[in-house]
């Protein structure tokens, strides 16, 4: 049965690799965290992306996020975003973001969070609206702050818009990788993300590879004076 089944796996392997178009990607983000309150934070965002199929910086984000804990430490956070894309050095037209998101611990290291996201495109007057659910994990390694991390995040498109988006099951998003204390308030994230996103329309299906890398600064309040 494993010998047909391989068979079968190995016919289509040439036409499942032509559906689809690879491109490999840097992304780098930093992160700059100050809490205001006993349980609340403000976090400033910064993204940038390099992309192969672009020719070079393809795509920035800077943004910030209000977020207000429980005392069950569920997240309860309220966001916006400004966002740029270029390809092969021409501007495409930009966006902003109104973002809403829950994020409720489970339990071992397991996490949930559900983003719903508001989206203005300098192209169209109507408003995309996307609903992301991400399952998170996280466990240390050893007694000196190393982490191991992996998330799964899916896009869904609640509807349709003139200027690009389509309703429906859009993206699917894995990540996995390290996280390390690197002195301070400072920390770092080394990892990898693979994204694959379903052709619309006639289009080829596309998997993008990416290296990924995070610097996280966090101050416990205000007033802190580190």
């Amino acid at each position: 049965m494993r010998l047909p089944l391989l068979s079968i796996a190995l016919l289509f392997a040439p036409a499942l690799a032509h559906a689809q178009q690879v491109d490999h990607q840097l992304w780098l983000q930093t992160n700059g965290t100050v809490m205001i309150g006993s349980r609340e934070k403000v976090t400033l965002e910064g993204i940038g992306r390099f992309s192969d199929r672009a020719e070079g910086f393809s795509h920035a984000e800077a943004g910030a996020l209000f977020t207000h804990s429980t005392e069950g430490g569920i997240e309860l956070s309220i966001g916006y975003r400004h966002v740029a894309d270029w390809n092969r050095g021409v501007e495409l037209p930009n966006e902003e973001r109104l973002r809403q998101m829950i994020l409720v611990p489970f339990g071992g290291g397991f996490s949930g969070r559900l983003r719903l996201e508001e989206r203005f495109n300098s192209s169209g007057s109507e408003i995309g609206v996307r609903l992301r659910p991400r399952l998170g994990f996280d466990t240390p390694l050893n007694d000196k702050g190393l982490k191991l991390f992996a998330t799964q995040e899916h896009f869904l498109n609640l509807n349709t818009t003139a200027w690009g988006q389509r309703g429906g099951y859009e993206r699917m998003r894995n990540a996995t990788g390290l996280s390390l204390g690197l002195g301070g308030k400072l920390r770092g994230e080394v990892g990898y993300l693979n994204q694959y996103r379903f052709g619309r329309d006639g289009r080829r299906d596309q998997m993008d590879h990416a290296a990924t890398f995070t610097l996280s600064f966090n101050v416990a309040s205000i007033g802190d004076s580190d």
